[in-house]
């Protein structure tokens, strides 16, 4: 059994196709995932959060001197006998953050080269947050997306609503597939291309557009995509929800979108965006530098893009396993993170 086999085999998947064991594997692995929040609740929701905000809650925070006002039950009654002077016990408060997790499975999400397609990469991404955000007790909805449909999750702490969720991501990865084999099927235009590609992007302004208006403050937001579409719109929309939820984006590249495959031999390949087509000579040192180079700079305008937005960008790739980028990342690894 070759590597590739063995990876796939482990991933009980085929790399193109999604299913439910698949995405169930990724419930034991929820751990190697932290959603604790990197900045203090904005939220006056109550639930599992702590956040500044200090009452009767569940977890003690400090003792402090009795104030006319303070409720006689909480008096600390140790401190007081210690001290001589009444004290009284302060709790902070509890809070609730919603999980919403944002899947791109659009027509430049359905490639890969190496392992996996984009789109099932970006499903096990999804499955990770989701179960994660289950064992931590947190609402998780979440919105999928492809070129012609769109299915919206409502927040719930269940594990069924992480199962409903998974299963809307398979159902529409399968439709993403149904309609890319009816494309090759058939003799497409240039012009075809084009407006497959605008219904693309018109579909994922639609999504962070519905995003935008359920993530309530205090939420995390969690983005599973290429970003191939985004363009100020897009940027505009994540800077206001960055105002008060924590963004993530996860950006999935395929390696092939990162550097051109070493050949012993140069051979020329032809390749196209959905507008025009060009050859791209693979084997050239130069070229391949060239290349290299030039995704580097994409990578580095994006991320400016996002720190404008105060939104975290990180780079994963499609041609390796997510948990093994999460092991490389732990031991100090730069794979999983934007360059």
């Amino acid at each position: 059994m070759t590597e590739l086999e063995t990876q796939l085999s482990t991933l009980k998947s085929n790399g193109i196709d999604l299913d439910m064991p698949e995405l169930l594997r990724f419930k034991s692995l929820a751990k190697m995932l932290s959603l604790a929040p990197s900045s203090r609740a904005a939220s006056q929701m109550a639930g599992a959060e702590r956040s500044l905000f200090k009452g009767r809650g569940m977890e003690f925070d400090e003792a402090r001197h009795y104030q006319a006002g303070d409720d006689i039950r909480s008096i600390d009654w140790r401190v007081t006998a210690r001290t001589g002077r009444t004290h009284t016990k302060v709790f902070r408060e509890e809070r609730e953050r919603p999980v919403f997790v944002l899947v791109d499975l659009t027509s430049t999400m359905q490639f890969g080269t190496k392992l996996l397609f984009k789109s099932v990469q970006a499903a096990h991404i999804a499955a990770l947050v989701s179960w994660a955000a289950v064992a931590r007790g947190d609402k998780l909805g979440g919105i999928v997306f492809n070129d012609a449909s769109d299915f919206e999750c409502k927040p719930r702490a269940q594990t069924k609503n992480a199962l409903h969720f998974l299963h809307s991501i398979i159902e529409s990865q399968n439709e993403a597939l149904r309609m890319l084999s009816q494309a090759l099927n058939q003799n497409t235009s240039d012009t075809t291309n084009k407006q497959s590609q605008n219904r693309a992007s018109q579909a994922s302004l639609k999504a962070l557009q519905r995003l935008h208006f359920i993530a309530k403050p205090g939420s995390l937001v969690h983005i599973a995509s290429d970003c191939a579409h985004f363009d100020d719109a897009h940027f505009a929309l994540l800077g206001d929800m960055a105002r008060h939820c924590e963004l993530k984006i996860s950006l999935v590249r395929d390696p092939f979108e990162q550097t051109l495959p070493i050949l012993s031999d140069t051979q020329s390949l032809s390749v196209t965006d959905g507008f025009s087509r060009s050859e791209i000579l693979i084997g050239d040192a130069h070229t391949s530098q060239d290349y290299q180079e030039k995704q580097r700079k994409q990578n580095a305008s994006f991320k400016r893009a996002c720190a404008k937005v105060r939104t975290q960008a990180r780079l994963v790739s499609s041609g390796l396993p997510l948990d093994l980028q999460l092991n490389a990342q732990s031991r100090g690894f730069q794979i999983g993170s934007l360059l």
